[in-house]
């Protein structure tokens, strides 16, 4: 299966457009985990167990992981998902964005050491560094468009001379993904919750590409909101909620808290579909 039939069979599945968002912060695991770097497989394989009826993808982010020296259990964990939760997509959260053999390398590793089913990506240096992801047949490939963090504002919503008027840079990067650079299908684009607006002008430039949304949850983001702006019937959104979800409690009970956190917000996401 590709990653886009993968995610629309999990989202029917699950009845569900919530991806948990995997970013383990020793510091803040639960009571007898505290601190140990030794146990990120476990609390993220608990998170994963707790919550794939619930979810349309899981996004483990890159970072968190080789900041600690824990690639392999990254595999582990990727391991863990494909036969614990084969229905579920993998989004590796890499953000990677280079060129030639190095870009080729980058996507070697989030496709064939990893096997993700899709990956993050910055567009800032053209289709070059787009391109070798594309060359694995199936995978996925999310383009940073319009970002929910505050800085986004000094480059993505700066405006283009152009022929077509003067687009601001992220209504670009949607129309490339929505157009020429998305060849085979494989493209979507990362907007973030925090601006709603933005969703909506992004869904309009680009009505079929996936878009994955952060900022749910701890960053502050409307999940009702979040919908109404982007969802369409044939167009997918997958909403992120990391933090909210994983640290829902401190002590034993974090999986079951995580659980109750993930039903909760993909109910609340359920909710605001737009009636036919």
């Amino acid at each position: 299966m590709t990653f886009l039939d993968m995610l629309r069979d999990a989202a029917a599945r699950n009845q569900s457009m919530l991806c948990v968002g995997l970013d383990p912060e020793p510091t803040r695991f639960p009571v007898g985990m505290q601190g140990d770097v030794r146990r990120i497989y476990d609390f993220c394989a608990a998170i994963v167990d707790a919550t794939a009826d619930l979810v349309c993808a899981f996004k483990p982010q890159i970072a968190y992981f080789a900041a600690h020296g824990a690639e392999d259990q990254l595999e582990r964990l990727m391991q863990h998902m494909r036969a614990n939760a084969p229905h579920v997509p993998v989004i590796l959260d890499a953000k990677r964005g280079d060129i030639g053999s190095t870009a080729e390398q980058y996507a070697r590793e989030a496709f064939e050491r990893y096997g993700a089913d899709a990956v993050t990506l910055s567009p800032f240096m053209g289709f070059d560094s787009v391109e070798p992801y594309l060359q694995y047949p199936g995978k996925g490939a999310f383009l940073l468009c319009r970002t929910s963090n505050p800085g986004g504002d000094d480059l993505q919503n700066q405006r283009l001379a152009s022929v077509d008027g003067q687009p601001l840079l992220y209504e670009h990067v949607a129309r490339l993904a929505q157009g020429p650079w998305n060849k085979n299908g494989q493209l979507g684009l990362v907007v973030g919750a925090t601006y709603p607006a933005e969703i909506e002008r992004v869904r309009a430039i680009a009505p079929q590409v996936p878009l994955l949304i952060p900022g749910v949850g701890a960053q502050g983001g409307d999940a009702a909101a979040t919908v109404r702006a982007g969802w369409r019937p044939d167009g997918p959104i997958i909403v992120n909620s990391s933090r909210a979800i994983l640290y829902a409690s401190n002590g034993e009970d974090f999986a079951t808290a995580a659980r109750h956190e993930a039903q909760r917000t993909r109910n609340l996401l359920q909710a605001a579909i737009p009636l036919p």
